[in-house]
């Protein structure tokens, strides 16, 4: 297969390697992006252990809150100045109310639902902000939450709607923790709570790169075993929340900060506007160009 500059720029983004590293390891896995990443990683030569998905539309996130239920949700429009404007905020209200309220399991069940329980649906709602602020906008997905009156949620959005966060904590009330987890979930982006929910599968693939690294730095064979368990752990610290340093005192782990408070967290959930789709490269200055000379 034929490596072209955008798979080259693709797994750039994804590794953080050098161009030609990353031409020579596509070339190697016959274009295979995430072979090719594997491939890197084995090398010593990827600077990031995790892949990110390319953040590409604008939007934002939003949270709704009332009583017991709380949903985090993401529309998206074409420009981040639509963001800004106080009809598209009044959008993300509208819906997450209408999320709250209505309680649907999909994002396509909940455009065919009547808004708030009466008149138009919300597609028809959404189409009709369409017609009037000029931009296709669209509800690509959400999350609710429940608890009971001994719990707490956690809110944060970042950015003014480019990350949103909810966290769940079980058996305290305390807010301002669960908001402070919240805001280390938009900053670090765990992906699991804890160890326990990583799959064995991923942990042996994971094992078995960390021994194929150390191996090719040309590590003794028989420390190599002890080298990647504790490399795994740090692996761990980096995808599970729990095992992380909490992002405003590092050197105590999340666990530690939620025992202290005697909560323990049932669960999270974490949105980049945009993160996995596609975004148009616009030239802007070209763009203008163009409406001047009409």
């Amino acid at each position: 297969m034929a490596v072209t500059a955008k798979m080259v720029k693709e797994l750039r983004e994804k590794t953080g390697a050098g161009m030609m590293d990353c031409k020579k390891a596509l070339q190697e896995t016959d274009g295979d992006i995430d072979k090719a990443a594997d491939f890197l990683r084995e090398k010593g030569i990827s600077k990031a252990a995790k892949k990110a998905d390319r953040i590409a539309a604008e939007g934002s996130a939003h949270v709704e809150v009332a009583g017991n239920t709380a949903v985090l949700l993401e529309v998206n429009c074409e420009t981040d100045f639509v963001t800004k404007n106080d009809q598209f905020k009044n959008l993300l209200s509208e819906i997450g109310k209408h999320l709250l309220n209505q309680k649907p399991e999909s994002v396509e069940v909940a455009l065919q639902q009547n808004l708030h329980g009466d008149g138009e649906n919300l597609e028809q709602y959404i189409n009709s902000n369409i017609a009037k602020i000029g931009e296709k906008l669209s509800l690509r997905r959400f999350t609710i939450f429940e608890k009971t009156d001994s719990d707490s949620f956690g809110a944060y959005i970042h950015m003014g709607g480019n990350i949103g966060a909810i966290t769940l904590l079980e058996g305290s009330n305390d807010e301002e923790t669960a908001k402070d987890i919240a805001m280390h979930v938009a900053a670090v982006n765990p992906r699991y709570v804890s160890r326990d929910a990583v799959s064995e599968d991923e942990v042996e693939k994971e094992r078995e790169m960390l021994k194929t690294q150390a191996l090719n730095e040309g590590k003794p064979e028989k420390i190599v075993e002890k080298m990647v368990e504790g490399r795994l752990s740090k692996y761990f610290e980096e995808i599970c929340l729990l095992e992380q340093g909490f992002v405003k005192d590092p050197d105590q782990k999340v666990k530690q900060i939620l025992e202290s408070k005697g909560a323990s967290l049932k669960g999270f959930v974490r949105y980049e506007v945009g993160e996995g789709m596609e975004k148009r490269e616009d030239n802007f200055a070209e763009e203008v160009m163009n409406q001047v000379k009409k």
